[in-house]
């Protein structure tokens, strides 16, 4: 796909400066397109998010209904897109490598891969097997005529497994193994992410939004991190607001959460920019 070489230069071009940028994390075409008017620089997609508009919790989308949602934000803008693409959606090697070159054909120009298994009894994989899994989206992109950004992520943090020499340990196995970027979601202190950063050699994507953490973009940029992403934290503010509009309605019996709306005429505008 050569109409996709112009995309992916630009996303793995902005992981290569002197300053982190911004990934906000969409969850529908219309919060794409939105997001896009304000002028970010690139997209990802967040698995929770959009699981959230199909009435299921997060892990409950499908590899097919996911790769359609990839497919839909990545037409929806002209910015490059990266596909949280969980774990791979495949137990087996061949099957991770077939998810990411569907992926591909979605018209993102980036995804990322977990190493969380799903399972609450084992949540993590060995790290050989993960690092495996790795090479084989790796392996399954690199053929591409564009550099794919894989992102591949340490989920300790996620899973209470707050180990940071095991995760640092892992996100050095994962730059070996060939991958773009590197993230470690849950990281809480400044001293947690200098240690990862300083830790490889390669950009790292650090999650942003969870209450108590005080780092302004310009501080992450200062320690090296090279790209910030906020997960489903956005989706969810939005879907805070309406519960809390839902709640005075029910509760009280009031409407004054119209005060804090966004104007009909400022979302026309912002989506007449696409």
């Amino acid at each position: 796909m050569p109409t996709l070489l112009p995309k992916a230069q630009t996303f793995h071009a902005l992981h290569h400066t002197d300053r982190a940028f911004i990934i906000p994390n969409p969850w529908d075409i219309g919060t794409a397109r939105l997001l896009a008017g304000m002028g970010f620089q690139a997209l990802a997609s967040t698995s929770a998010g959009y699981a959230y508009t199909l009435g299921v919790p997060d892990y409950r989308v499908n590899r097919d209904k996911m790769l359609a949602h990839v497919a839909e934000l990545a037409a929806a803008t002209d910015l490059p897109v990266s596909a949280d693409m969980e774990a791979g959606y495949a137990d087996t090697l061949e099957g991770v490598a077939e998810t990411y070159r569907l992926t591909a054909q979605t018209g993102a120009v980036g995804a990322s891969i977990e190493d969380a298994t799903g399972r609450a009894d084992d949540p993590i994989y060995d790290l050989a097997e993960a690092v495996d899994r790795v090479r084989a989206a790796v392996e399954a992109v690199r053929s591409l005529p564009y550099h794919f950004t894989l992102t591949a992520r340490a989920e300790n943090h996620l899973h209470g497994r707050t180990d940071l020499k095991d995760t640092i340990r892992r996100l050095q196995a994962y730059q070996e193994a060939g991958a773009d970027v590197l993230y470690a979601p849950g990281l809480r202190t400044r001293e947690d992410i200098t240690a990862v950063v300083s830790s490889v050699d390669l950009p790292v994507n650090v999650l942003m939004g969870a209450p108590g953490i005080n780092l302004s973009a310009h501080d992450l940029s200062d320690i090296g991190v090279k790209r910030i992403s906020v997960g489903s934290t956005l989706s969810r503010a939005a879907l805070g607001a309406f519960l809390r509009a839902s709640r005075e309605m029910l509760e009280q019996g009031t409407f004054t959460f119209g005060e804090d709306a966004v104007s009909y005429v400022d979302i026309a505008q912002l989506l007449d920019k696409h």
